[in-house]
């Protein structure tokens, strides 16, 4: 398990990260406690916590949306808790690509430009941007979709959409937000297998989760509550009695 490997080579590593909401009047709210542990490339891990647990506020740290009180976080090695907003955004263009439960996109452009939307800010010129879209449509079974609406599509293609958009920038890790809280479960199970398959191609995937049974598509699991993390391991022994 991550516990055994070396830190140096961890792409996620957090270090007694907390994250406290300060209030008028000199309250305060804790909503993260002493976070730690580390995730290696090529892992399949799920965070799991009830409403209110903070996993989202977890998230929203990961993903470089936000920033932790105190503690140490670091992404591909570096320690991201003190970069500038345009730092914090170069890092998310470069190594990071986001799935919603949403989706976010453009209803009113094409499919194809929905999923080239992160190049247009690196300054890819629009016949590349237009064939690396087709590229990573190809990866999600969309071949044929490109000139498309989002409204044309139904929800589990948009979700696809969105995830050839998390792809479009060959990013280390893989944030997944709930991605399947809008769809049904047929629907769903099919956007879990797509995940499943970035994961055998190498890509490391971290997936915020409500669910158990999209939780079981992920190897290891960390579940979070109350602000704190209580357990983190395998999500067979986990189903197999050692919860929390």
């Amino acid at each position: 398990m991550p516990q055994k490997k070396e830190n140096k080579n961890a792409v996620i590593e957090l270090k007694d990260v907390c994250k406290t909401y300060f209030m008028p009047g000199g309250m305060s709210q804790s909503v993260l406690k002493n976070i730690s542990f580390a995730v290696y490339p090529g892992e399949f891990v799920s965070i799991m916590g009830h409403s209110g647990s903070g996993k989202s506020t977890l998230m929203n740290i990961l993903g470089c949306l936000d920033r932790p009180t105190s503690g140490v976080y670091k992404l591909a090695g570096q320690a991201v808790s003190d970069k500038t907003d345009t730092e914090l955004a170069r890092i998310r263009g470069k190594e990071i690509g986001f799935v919603f439960q949403n989706f976010n996109l453009l209803m009113k452009r094409s499919i194809a430009d929905n999923v080239s939307m992160p190049l247009i800010y690196q300054g890819i010129g629009e016949k590349e941007r237009h064939e690396r879209a087709i590229q990573m449509l190809h990866q999600v079974q969309l071949d044929g979709y490109e000139n498309r609406l989002p409204t044309q599509i139904s929800g589990g293609m948009q979700q696809r959409v969105a995830i050839a958009r998390a792809l479009i920038n060959h990013p280390k890790i893989i944030f997944a937000d709930e991605p399947t809280g809008n769809l049904d479960s047929k629907t769903s199970d099919e956007i879990m297998d797509v995940f499943t398959e970035l994961n055998k191609k190498g890509i490391t995937i971290v997936l915020v989760t409500h669910e158990d049974d999209v939780a079981d598509y992920a190897k290891r699991m960390i579940k979070i509550d109350d602000g704190r993390k209580v357990y983190d391991g395998l999500r067979s022994n986990y189903n197999k009695g050692s919860k929390k």
